[in-house]
């Protein structure tokens, strides 16, 4: 009876380490960062690649908001606090756009190689977001004309790049989601203010590029 009563103390000790991880990070990217989150939807706890919302086509499932709304995103640590402590489990979500950061995102494959590239061209990269099946580059805020532009100036945009700019989302670390943990695959460096971000030029060409060369040009989750 130890034993077990033992063994039950360390995996609520490891439960309640991984809910304050979430706060943590929650409030960091709200009042330190001043980025917009709000908490996302969990994973059906019945089947964890299904969503807990009611539709049963969601594509991101546990990875996006419902209730609240995205408009609710805020910075205000005391909103923050409130969602997480009734809610200590809910995926981070970041309301991207405005003057919070944008991002390119694009299937993991691709995205390793778009890093590789732009690390041999010498690019500064900011953090850069990994789930098991598709990684996020974050940019500095742009607007739809400034992308239009962009996406107008190349030969060929795969359907299998995506942006998340005004009124988007994307899940951050470290989220559970129902395709996996959301983690750093680029960590924003320790101690500083808000992360330095890069422009969505060059890494809107190196995305281009690597999916190009994979041949990864159809939709993928």
């Amino acid at each position: 009876m130890r034993e077990i009563l033992g063994r039950r103390r360390r995996l609520l000790s490891r439960r309640d380490d991984g809910q304050s991880e979430l706060i943590g990070a929650a409030l960091t990217f709200a009042a330190e960062w001043q980025w917009p989150v709000l908490p996302g939807v969990a994973p059906d706890p019945a089947g964890r690649a299904r969503c807990a919302c009611p539709d049963p086509e969601c594509t991101v499932p546990g990875a996006h908001p419902f209730d609240p709304g995205l408009l609710a995103a805020t910075t205000d640590p005391r909103m923050v606090r409130w969602w997480w402590a009734n809610r200590p489990s809910a995926p981070i979500v970041l309301a991207t756009g405005g003057t919070a950061p944008c991002a390119v995102s694009l299937p993991a494959l691709a995205a390793a190689r778009a890093l590789a590239l732009l690390d041999r061209r010498g690019m500064r990269l900011g953090p850069v977001v990994a789930s098991p099946t598709r990684w996020a580059l974050l940019v500095r805020p742009y607007s739809l004309e400034r992308l239009g532009e962009l996406l107008y100036a190349q030969d060929f945009v795969p359907g299998s790049l995506r942006f998340h700019g005004e009124g988007g989302y994307l899940a951050l670390p470290p989220s559970e989601t129902g395709q996996g943990t959301v983690r750093w695959e680029r960590a924003p460096l320790p101690g500083s203010a808000a992360p330095w971000l890069p422009d969505v030029e060059a890494v809107v060409d190196a995305a281009v590029a690597a999916l190009t060369r994979t041949g990864v040009s159809a939709p993928e989750l």
